[in-house]
Formats: structure tokens, sequence, C-alpha cells
């Protein structure tokens, strides 16, 4: 097996046939070229049905480096828990398909690694951060959902929802394996990307991990997969049944035998890349030039 890279990139996916054919993944593959350290790319798919899965095929089988994985149809938290525990990377980060927030945003989180900080996440509510092209109804809606979540699970957050967030290996392995509301594969017949980084903060913040928000460039994307109002109420229900679920006692209160909710419970230590239901698939070894 060839050497762990620096940085593992998961980007999940679902019906994003479009944004393909815009050059998005060029984007991430043009930048991670220019850097001085070994990365590979996870796209990992989430049952798409528009033709998107042979598109990210055919462009991995293209760029060293970039994998597929497939995945049932179970929503973007699955889909995201899926890549981040098949990556291999020292740090791995997961960043939306649109590049909302551009890839190179992350020379603004490697100083706060080289600080002790194991989860960084980006913010587009810090001072310093730029939002544009954002609907004013959209705004208000994730701040008042911010509110919520500052008071129900994890205070202190500006922005849990921006999807721009680097763990270590060893933060991403805790956080991802203990996913209860978020942590199993099941069918689902709507695009739904839910609440899932509360959950990920949540734990992170229960298990002692640094939490470091960074403010980053952000620019707003249509998209005709979210209803503003349905998908706000299904995510304070998650985050509600996150509380529950720690009230419940259903975390580990200690992080030496993560639980993957899915699978069986596995021995102290042991490293577990697979997810139910999915498949893996490298078309070449990881890119870069030293770890």
């Amino acid at each position: 097996m060839s050497p762990a890279p620096y940085l593992s990139v998961i980007i999940p996916s679902y019906n994003e046939l479009s944004n393909v054919r815009r050059g998005v993944l060029d984007q991430v593959t043009e930048y991670l070229d220019q850097q001085d350290y070994s990365w590979e790319v996870i796209l990992s798919d989430d049952g798409s049905t528009d033709g998107t899965l042979a598109a990210l095929h055919q462009f991995a089988n293209a760029h060293p480096g970039v994998m597929v994985k497939t995945n049932i149809h179970a929503g973007k938290g699955p889909t995201v828990q899926a890549g981040m525990l098949a990556a291999r990377g020292k740090w791995r980060l997961f960043t939306d398909f649109d590049q909302s927030t551009p890839l190179s945003e992350i020379e603004k989180l490697w100083p706060f690694t080289r600080q002790g900080c194991e989860v960084v996440i980006g913010s587009r509510e810090m001072i310093g951060a730029k939002r544009d092209k954002e609907p004013w109804y959209r705004h208000l809606m994730g701040r008042g959902f911010n509110l919520l979540v500052q008071g129900l699970a994890i205070p202190g957050i500006l922005d849990t929802q921006c999807g721009f967030k680097l763990f270590s290996a060893a933060a991403a392995e805790v956080l991802f394996s203990n996913l209860v509301v978020y942590g199993r594969q099941s069918q689902r017949d709507d695009a739904y990307t839910g609440a899932f980084d509360v959950e990920v903060l949540f734990l992170a913040n229960k298990y002692g991990f640094h939490i470091k928000e960074v403010p980053i460039h952000w620019h707003h994307n249509e998209t005709d997969r979210v209803d503003p109002l349905k998908d706000s109420l299904r995510m304070l229900r998650d985050t509600v049944r996150v509380r529950l679920a720690a009230v419940k006692h259903r975390y580990p209160e200690s992080t030496d035998q993560p639980i993957r909710p899915d699978q069986p419970q596995p021995r102290p230590g042991q490293h577990q890349t697979d997810h139910q239901s999915g498949n893996f698939h490298s078309s070449a070894p990881l890119n870069g030039r030293h770890d």
C-alpha cells in the first residue's frame, strides 16, 4: 500500500452532473497539483441518478489521486461519513461539490493545525468572512437556526453549517465513527443535507477536541434541492434528536472504543475504512510530492 497522503479531500455528490460539466473538479485538482504535500480526493457519491457517477469515474480515471466511493442514496451526512472513514490522510477536509467555498480557502485553516487544533471549520459569520449573493431570507433563516443550535447543542459556534471543515485523522475517526442520528445508511427518496455538521461538532465538543472557527469566502450557488423552510424544520428536529441521543447515553462516554451504528463494535485501535453498502474505487496512486 502506498504511504498515507498528507491531505484527503472528501467531496460528496448527489446529481451534480451540471457542476461536473462546469469544471469544478478540474479546479480542485489544479489547485492540489500546485501544492508541495501529498493528497487524495475521494468523490463520495450519494446514489446519484443523473449520470453523475459515470462522470465521476471518467474524471477519476483521468486524474491520479482521485477515487470514487459509491453509496446508496442516504443523504449528505452518511455520504460524507463514508468518505471520511475511507480516507487515509493525516488531515481530512470535506468541501461542497459546487465549491461555494473554493478549495484554496484551506490556506486560512492550516495555521491553526500547527497550533494544535484538530477540528478547524470555515465560518461565514465571523468578522472577516465574505458571503456573496446569498438571498436575505436564507441568511436570516440560517442565523435563526444557529441560535437554536447554540442553545440546544453547541454553544459558541457561529456557523455550524458551512460545508468546509478540516479534521485530523484521529478526530475524523472518532467523530465520524460515533454518529448516531446520521450514522446509518438508509435509503431515502429525497435530497437531504440535514444537520449532520451539528452532530459532528457536538461530538467534537463532547470528546474535548479544540474547535477553531475561521472566517472564509463563500459564494451562494442557487440550487433547487433545498427547501429553506422544510429543511430548516427537519434540521431542527435532527438537532433535538442529537440532544436526546446524548441524554439517553447513546454516545460512548469514552473515545477508546468508537461504535459504528451500522457495523459491529470494532476492537480498540482498529482502523476501519469501508462503509456499509459503499464500494471504493481507486483509479491511480495518490498524487503529490511528499508527505
